[in-house]
């Protein structure tokens, strides 16, 4: 499996996305559409990125009953994305809803489940969520209900990664936001590392926002992000 940056193209409108993704003359780089675009530019966003060639993860992170799952995947999967995710504390039953939406529309698409958020620290999971066990052990419980739910992998901390290629198995893919450049600020994520460190901890995939987006040079930041990931230094 190749390694790829996902960038997150977190911007509020339309025509600010496609003005950024316009500075990729030569790239045809994977993209992440969050919910802050989704809501503000609706499924015309992604048909249009789709159409000029771009891969896509839709992020969603849908939580509800099974058979809401079941039915809001089934519009999603008809548009063609490559990744779409929902909650792992949605019920390995949801969870178990959501491929199978999948798999009449758009069986090539991979289902992801998200742990834990990386803007959570174990802090808040054992205070505000009421989670007694280590970030570490949840992480690893959730990825295993998700693997047990039939999804293919789980949006996870690099940090987790092993944790979970040890109880998921080497296959089972890791996507992993809360990537910064070492120079970078941390924002609003608590559990975060570099590209060239995602590579060292095993992760198939990450998540890279800000660093490229809010770069004077999206361009060269993202390939340096590539660059980084794919060659773990």
């Amino acid at each position: 499996m190749k390694r790829e940056v996902i960038i997150a193209c977190d911007f509020s409108s339309q025509k600010e996305t496609l003005e950024f993704l316009d500075k990729f003359t030569e790239e045809k780089p994977f993209v992440k559409i969050g919910m802050e675009l989704f809501y503000s530019a609706g499924p015309q966003i992604v048909e249009e990125i789709k159409k000029r060639g771009h891969k896509i993860f839709l992020d969603l992170k849908l939580h509800d009953i099974p058979n809401t799952v079941h039915k809001a995947m089934m519009n999603l999967a008809g548009l063609d994305v490559d990744m779409v995710n929902v909650h792992a504390a949605g019920t390995i039953e949801m969870m178990k809803a959501a491929k199978e939406a999948l798999r009449k529309k758009n069986s090539n698409a991979i289902l992801l489940a998200v742990t834990q958020l990386t803007s959570t620290s174990e802090e808040v999971m054992h205070n505000e969520l009421w989670i007694d066990h280590s970030m570490e052990e949840t992480v690893q419980h959730y990825a295993h209900n998700a693997l047990l739910g039939e999804c293919d992998g789980v949006v996870c901390s690099p940090l987790e990664v092993q944790a979970v290629m040890q109880k998921c198995g080497k296959d089972f893919v890791t996507v992993t936001p809360g990537i910064r450049f070492a120079t970078d600020d941390k924002g609003d994520q608590k559990r975060v590392t570099t590209p060239a460190k995602a590579h060292e901890l095993g992760s198939h995939y990450i998540v890279v926002g800000r660093s490229i987006t809010a770069s004077a040079d999206p361009v060269a930041a993202y390939r340096k992000a590539q660059s980084e990931f794919e060659r773990g230094m």
